[in-house]
């Protein structure tokens, strides 16, 4: 059984001014999510500038997710990390919070072989009992995890249930999908590819759109797994325009300039990530009025 199915969103992290976590606004911002169709709520990704938080921070802001969201929709923790070590710590101290799932990223800057990166997600997903989905996206880490790899690791390991693929490769999806004859959980890590990726196999998207278009994310797989096709590609279609502006700069500079157009977070970051290009700024608010979200 799949953790979940359809759209999730990689929720941002909202940052006060002087860069404290601004708590009142993520409550907001996931009584949004869940009022409108969000399948999934993952916490602390690439999204959530989990990069930049203390160890303390990171499991602060998963604990709230928890127990805001009350077991309404699951709950995946981002809890990957290059030392095996330290995501085995975050990972079982998520458990405890109360997590429902983990997203575990392939260890990055070591560019370990597919040898070492079987034991690193083997050794993280032995030391709890929940599902854990792996994250693969070679652009932020330099290693891919190939298909074979993750379908050994989803067949050997029991709590391995599946993989974001954030590798914008369909092919590579595509064969992943046929190796794995349905024991791999297939999720979209990229939104201009939600169609494309669920014509594969894939059980949904752990998605960036979502934060500012929850209920059309989640229509997209709906209506596809309804066998209404030419209704989903129509949303996909149309929000192509808007992905290529959230994605003009590196994620999560864009979609927090989007949501703060939105009123729903301000564009605070933490360094080295920078506030958003005026030029860039100024494409994405008209995207988000071509869109219908202005």
């Amino acid at each position: 059984m799949a953790l979940f199915t359809g759209a999730a969103v990689a929720i941002v992290t909202p940052f006060k001014e002087n860069q404290e976590v601004d708590y009142e606004q993520f409550y907001k911002n996931i009584e949004f999510q869940i009022a409108n169709k969000t399948d999934a709520i993952v916490v602390c990704g690439t999204t959530g500038e989990s990069s930049t938080m203390s160890h303390e921070e990171h499991l602060n802001v998963i604990e709230a997710c928890v127990k805001k969201v009350a077991g309404r929709v699951p709950v995946i923790a981002g809890t990957g990390s290059n030392s095996t070590m330290e995501a085995i710590h975050l990972s079982t101290e998520a458990e405890k919070r109360g997590a429902d799932g983990l997203l575990l990223v392939s260890p990055y800057y070591n560019k370990a072989t597919q040898k070492g990166l079987f034991e690193h997600f083997k050794a993280i997903a032995d030391s709890v009992k929940i599902p854990c989905i792996l994250y693969n996206i070679p652009g932020r880490t330099g290693v891919n995890i190939q298909p074979a790899t993750i379908v050994k690791l989803c067949t050997e390991v029991e709590n391995i249930i599946g993989v974001k693929e954030a590798t914008g490769d369909l092919a590579q999806t595509a064969r992943l999908s046929k190796l794995a004859q349905g024991k791999v959980d297939i999720y979209c890590g990229d939104d201009i590819m939600i169609l494309p990726f669920l014509s594969v196999g894939a059980k949904g998207v752990i998605s960036v759109l979502s934060n500012i278009a929850p209920e059309q994310t989640h229509n997209i797989c709906e209506l596809y797994f309804e066998g209404k096709v030419k209704e989903a590609m129509d949303i996909q279609i149309s929000a192509v325009p808007l992905i290529d502006a959230l994605f003009s700069e590196v994620n999560p500079i864009p979609i927090k300039k989007a949501m703060s157009y939105l009123g729903t977070c301000e564009d605070n970051y933490r360094l080295p990530l920078t506030k958003m290009e005026d030029a860039h700024a100024e494409v994405l608010k008209n995207e988000m009025k071509n869109f219908g979200l202005l």
